[in-house]
């Protein structure tokens, strides 16, 4: 008992200190320069090339009795869903909101727990199976029989308070939403078209992605990162492990990647030295910036929108350049003159800000 709590303890407290500040070893050499949808498939670039260790639908299992359990009580699992602290006695009735229970008790009957698929199996495109995508173990999570026969195959959808039933669709809970739509994010980048994340929660389009629900960014930034999922996607990123696949969630590590994506509302930030605090990103007026690094002083800058003020501005702070209502040649700005260096190009379109880093060789 004593060495399962310690090792839960430095692993969880090894993966916090691994996200907090900068990104762990596992992104080396990314671009983090790349935004919207290039960053999006970089990402899912890195997460397949990574998954080098497929997991059985059994293996799945016996890895949620080492990812889900409670750092406290190494006995016990956390189950998604949940919202009481009670652990569920056998012969009381009325079972469905506990949180926990014993790692060993898994099963169909009431007060046992069984695996989870959060991106429900049956609305993949195809199916999802019980291979494959169906025993990605990030996204299988520990939850009670009988709440996840509730939730079933629904569509997640916006609401407020425990998990629940919202009309034909499911709440996941105050607790639980950030979870659950990290999941789905991975799930999306992982698998693609397969795991669209319109088809499995339902609201409000983004204006970027019309795969992508904004409900979905909300809960994202909403509902923070918590040890458990810092402890899972560490486990489940080392492939040495019993049950590691090799590949981690982006979105765990850092919220602000979907924000950086996506756009929505700004969510967590865990790298301020990779994402500058003061970014905004209003992607439906989106720009992009190249060559970057560049080797003649030289970028240009592609924008939909009326770009009314570009700032070359130095590490130090100082503006090496401020260029009001620049000229465009369809819809390119060409930026010239720049010394060698790491600079921030600041670009304000529309009242929106937004700031780049670019580097000059």
């Amino acid at each position: 008992m004593k060495i399962n709590y310690l090792f839960l303890f430095l692993l969880t407290l090894t993966s916090v200190l691994a996200q907090n500040g900068a990104p762990a070893a596992y992104y080396n050499g990314f671009d983090f320069n790349l935004n919207g949808m290039a960053l999006k498939d970089a990402l899912a670039t890195k997460i397949t090339q990574t998954h080098t260790h497929l997991l059985s639908y059994q293996d799945a299992e016996d890895a949620i009795k080492i990812i889900d359990v409670d750092p406290t009580d190494s006995e016990n699992l956390f189950l998604v869903y949940g919202f009481s602290n009670t652990i569920c006695p056998t012969d009381v009735s009325g079972h469905k909101d506990h949180r926990k229970r014993n790692k060993n008790d898994d099963g169909t009957g009431a007060c046992q727990w069984n695996r989870e698929h959060t991106f429900a199996k049956s609305l993949g495109n195809p199916s999802l199976g019980d291979d494959g995508p169906g025993s990605d173990a990030h996204h299988i999570r520990p939850s009670d029989v009988d709440r996840n026969s509730d939730r079933a195959s629904r569509k997640f959808t916006a609401g407020s308070g425990n998990s629940n039933f919202v009309g034909s669709f499911w709440y996941p809970g105050d607790e639980w939403k950030g979870d659950i739509a990290r999941m789905m994010m991975y799930m999306y980048l992982r698998y693609g078209d397969q795991c669209k994340p319109n088809y499995v929660c339902v609201g409000a389009t983004n204006s970027v992605d019309a795969n992508m629900i904004d409900t979905l960014l909300l809960w994202n930034a909403e509902d923070p990162v918590t040890e458990m999922e810092d402890f899972r996607n560490t486990y489940l990123g080392d492939a040495n492990n019993t049950y590691g696949q090799g590949n981690r969630n982006p979105f765990i590590d850092n919220p602000y990647l979907a924000t950086v994506i996506w756009g929505g509302p700004i969510a967590e930030n865990r790298w301020p030295t990779v994402f500058l605090s003061n970014e905004t990103f209003d992607w439906s007026g989106s720009i992009a910036v190249f060559p970057n690094p560049t080797r003649d002083g030289r970028v240009q800058i592609i924008s939909n929108n009326i770009i009314e003020t570009i700032e070359i501005i130095n590490l130090n702070g100082q503006l090496i350049q401020k260029i009001l209502n620049p000229t465009s040649i369809d819809k390119t700005y060409t930026v010239e003159n720049l010394p060698k260096g790491f600079y921030f190009l600041k670009v304000e379109a529309n009242q929106q800000t937004t700031t780049k880093k670019i580097v000059v060789n």
